[in-house]
């Protein structure tokens, strides 16, 4: 603790000693106002995660406004003084129908007609003994109903010789579960509610028995369970090996509590996730469960892998980069933009009309800038996008980490700010952050992951854990074939029913060719399976 002085020494105190304090005191208190501004950024950047949007646009960011506005919304927009009233014909939109558009819209839904015809005395009484039929005036409406189950009876012919014994059945389908309910529809409906939806298996409960279905949580728990351990880990381990035939890969991670697997309560897993680029055709999406967040765990997934992995600034990503001649590492440019979009949130209301002269607003609208020119590459190839980004990306890249460091070394930054850890990021990624110039295919960041991991995400706040690791296992069969079905334009709900119908017809074999069939992107899948393009 400083020493305090009373009034009396500081009358017999030096003018250098005096100096001295002063000096002291300034630091002091220049370090009190950066750890008072580092409290404000935090308060404020939670806040905004709990009530703010989540947009990183700069347009969005710089548009904050003080709640007040939305509070007095009339007054604040009419101002000081009175507006001029518009003419009709500023006000009218005349919007012109695009004819054809309902029928196009209705043309796959089944058509049930309602006939509404007039009998002969009633047609006598009001137009007379003479009368002919004109063409019916047709409208169309859609009816839904709820979902409908039926239980399927099956009788299985039996069969005797008259003059022995023998005896012989009917041909039976093979079931999905022996001695079991359920059908392959039955379990698909399941999975495609808590995989697709995000519905808790609880509530889908629920809704069954308010159908007058009573199935009890466990036994749905079960067949989901059973049907990805015995069937659908064929899909995914095909999926697999199909993703080491793409040049670029795309991953990232996110935490999940299992409750029973060994450790303390609330121990963090983590549900890893592996996708194609996102400029592939068709694309893959793979979820893997892990007890923890080691480097071996993508070490291990990608072996035999050779090409790019897209990824954030995680070290267990470049230490596989590091070990690995055969794999390059790519950075994440939404992830060096993410810390600068969390200090301009933080700016307090009063002061966004300060917000341009902020450092943060600087790197931000230079990252908007290398985006802007990259996003005009796309649609040439990936040659001549990697071309063209050395000619019009790299100088702008190059100009980026140059005004980067001569703001680091300025010593301008308080240390604990989150412009500084966005400094700071960039430039210790900045290998990683330039590797897309070097090559046409790999995107400039890894948001497309993050889109496929967000269903999970969302899935998890909803039923909070993962009981067994066993269950995470196969929820991580269940979303990848859930994700990247949906990626390839699939109805789940369909595809589920078909892969469950035809897998247990092949679950003695040992060799998988059968299911190239199967696969998300076969054209041998039924015309079921796929969602009707507009």
């Amino acid at each position: 603790m400083a020493k305090k002085y009373t009034e009396e020494e500081l009358n017999n105190c030096s003018k250098e000693i005096l100096i001295t304090l002063l000096l002291n005191m300034q630091e002091q208190m220049d370090t009190m106002n950066q750890n008072m501004e580092h409290l404000i950024e935090l308060l404020a950047s939670s806040n905004n995660k709990l009530y703010g949007r989540s947009t990183e646009k700069l347009s969005a960011i710089e548009g904050q406004m003080d709640l007040s506005e939305f509070l007095n919304e009339a007054e604040y927009t009419v101002g000081d003084t009175e507006p001029l009233e518009p003419k009709a014909e500023e006000v009218i939109v005349v919007r012109k129908k695009q004819k054809g558009k309902r029928e196009a819209d209705l043309k796959d839904l089944p058509v049930e007609v309602i006939n509404h015809y007039l009998s002969d005395d009633e047609l006598t009484e009001a137009l007379g003994s003479k009368w002919k039929k004109l063409p019916d005036e047709v409208y169309k409406r859609v009816k839904y109903e709820p979902a409908k189950y039926t239980v399927e009876e099956h009788h299985v012919g039996v069969y005797a010789a008259t003059d022995n014994q023998t005896i012989i059945k009917g041909n039976r389908p093979v079931s999905l579960f022996r001695n079991s309910i359920a059908t392959p529809s039955l379990v698909s409906s399941i999975i495609d509610a808590k995989y697709v939806y995000s519905i808790p298996i609880h509530r889908k409960a629920t809704e069954y028995k308010s159908i007058g279905l009573n199935i009890s949580t466990q036994n749905m728990s079960n067949w989901v369970l059973k049907a990805a351990d015995e069937y659908l880990y064929i899909i995914y381990d095909m999926l697999h090996a199909a993703l080491y035939k793409y040049h670029v890969l795309q991953a990232d991670e996110t935490p999940v509590k299992v409750s029973k697997d060994g450790r303390p309560a609330n121990s963090k897993s983590y549900m890893w996730v592996y996708r194609t680029g996102k400029n592939y055709v068709p694309p893959i999406i793979l979820y893997e469960y892990q007890l923890d967040r080691k480097a071996n765990h993508p070490e291990e997934f990608l072996r035999g892998f050779e090409g790019v992995l897209v990824c954030d600034g995680y070290q267990a990503y470049h230490k596989l980069g590091n070990e690995n001649d055969s794999i390059k590492i790519a950075g994440c440019w939404a992830h060096a933009r993410r810390r600068f979009a969390e200090a301009i949130k933080a700016i307090p209301s009063k002061h966004k009309d300060s917000i341009k002269d902020t450092i943060a607003h600087q790197a931000i609208t230079k990252i908007a800038d290398i985006y802007n020119t990259d996003n005009k590459l796309q649609k040439l190839s990936i040659d001549e996008r990697q071309k063209e980004r050395q000619l019009k990306v790299k100088p702008k890249v190059d100009d980026f980490f140059a005004w980067a460091k001569e703001i680091r070394i300025s010593g301008t930054l308080p240390e604990k700010s989150k412009t500084t850890s966005g400094i700071d990021y960039c430039l210790n990624q900045e290998q990683y952050l330039r590797y897309f110039l070097e090559d046409g295919a790999v995107p400039l960041d890894n948001n497309s992951t993050e889109g496929a991991i967000r269903n999970f995400c969302v899935g998890k706040h909803n039923w909070k854990l993962i009981d067994t690791i066993n269950g995470a296992e196969s929820s991580a069969i269940l979303y990848s074939i859930a994700e990247t079905a949906k990626a390839n334009n699939l109805n789940t709900l369909r595809y589920f029913e078909y892969l469950l119908t035809e897998l247990p017809k092949h679950q003695d074999e040992t060799d998988y060719r059968f299911a190239n069939d199967l696969m998300p992107w076969s054209d041998k899948l039924p015309e079921i399976c796929k969602v009707p393009q507009s």
